[in-house]
């Protein structure tokens, strides 16, 4: 498995300074490079691909001598970065062309190891073209030599991402589980337990209103107005790293007490546009989802996605398929079945990714349940 391990750097103020320069050159390449893809298609008919670019690079380092300043091969990747652009925009069927970045928003660049970025026997960092060594706050060691890493801004503070290759280390256990995200709470279980919801941005929203409207009464365009919006940013970073946190620790609890997970295969970017967007962004199902699959698949055990068809309507003791409205969170059935209904719909969940009930030994139940 390949794992991300995340430090935060402390750069002076002169190798800050650096660094931007460094993402502002990379922003300035990558603009250019989809400039040229442009123009060459539309004049010419001819497109542009990343060995063509990348063949050109040296040529346009004598010419750029502020791209000569850094690494040749995190260069290079700033031109794969558009290519993989470009690929999943033909992969969409044509939607999403890549757009001209801006200097603000471009926060990021890759490198790898060794080559462009040094891990120094100091324990700190060096950067070609940054004078000096930066500072790591090595909160935890790494597994293992790091193949690659990415140099990242959010917020003002500035952090290094290893890419590591790790083994599985096998302690998942043979019990199993349904989850069903909910609404009213975070998540609820097959077992029967329902997994508290926080609700990050309901705590956070005065703060939130506060700034919103210190930002809106700011003249566009003036220094004070790009203070108010990034201490905005740092608000909403906070409220993040609190709900990041909050889900590590939820889906180890899981992971440890479950080997085999069972989730709903959710189109959630479709809900995350609808009428449940301002719930389903503050619950952050997708990251969850993606937090049970990797932590999961390193323990040894393993995540399913299951068809969400049907799950919240159907009964988990007889198979009948009832309408319910989402005002509606009790499920009530004929058969005398009355459950929480996100526990119910945890529990069609778990049939259909093991074949049988939460509680019930493997193979016990034969016939499929309605859907």
């Amino acid at each position: 498995m390949i794992l991300s391990y995340k430090y935060r750097i402390e750069p002076t103020r002169a190798q800050a300074l650096a660094l931007s320069e460094m993402l502002r050159d990379f922003c300035g390449l990558y603009n250019a490079a989809l400039e040229q893809r442009i123009t060459a298609y539309r004049r010419c008919r001819v497109p542009v691909n990343y060995v063509m670019q990348a063949n050109e690079l040296k040529a346009a380092r004598v010419a750029e001598p502020n791209l000569a300043r850094w690494s040749f091969t995190a260069e290079q990747q700033v031109l794969r970065r558009l290519d993989k652009s470009f690929k999943a925009f033909f992969g969409r069927g044509g939607k999403g062309f890549p757009r001209f970045r801006a200097i603000c928003r471009y926060h990021a660049a890759e490198f790898r190891v060794g080559n462009g970025l040094t891990i120094r026997k100091s324990g700190k960092i060096g950067f070609i073209g940054v004078t000096g060594e930066i500072k790591v706050r090595w909160h935890r060691e790494l597994p293992s030599k790091p193949s690659s890493a990415i140099l990242t801004r959010q917020n003002g503070k500035w952090y290094i991402v290893f890419h590591v290759v790790v083994a599985a280390i096998v302690t998942a256990n043979e019990a199993t589980v349904g989850i069903d995200m909910g609404l009213s709470s975070l998540a609820a279980l097959s077992t029967g337990e329902l997994i508290e919801r926080p609700n990050w941005t309901k705590q956070a929203k005065k703060g939130l209103r506060l700034r919103q409207r210190a930002l809106a009464r700011c003249k566009r365009g003036s220094k004070v107005r790009a203070k108010r919006r990034e201490l905005l940013a740092k608000y909403y970073g906070k409220i993040a790293n609190k709900r990041r946190d909050h889900l590590h620790k939820e889906t180890r609890k899981l992971v440890s007490r479950f080997g085999y997970i069972a989730v709903e295969d959710l189109n959630i970017k479709g809900l995350a546009r609808g009428m449940l967007a301002k719930e389903v962004n503050d619950a952050s199902w997708a990251q969850i989802v993606s937090m049970l699959d990797y932590k999961a698949a390193n323990a040894g055990g393993s995540l399913h996605k299951v068809d969400p068809r049907g799950t919240s309507q159907t009964c988990p003791e007889c198979g009948t398929i009832a309408k319910k409205t989402l005002a509606e969170r009790v499920h009530r059935c004929e058969c005398g079945c009355t459950l929480d209904r996100d526990v119910a719909a945890a529990m069609v969940v778990h049939y259909r990714a093991f074949g049988f009930w939460p509680g019930i030994c493997r193979g016990a139940l034969s016939g499929p349940v309605a859907a």
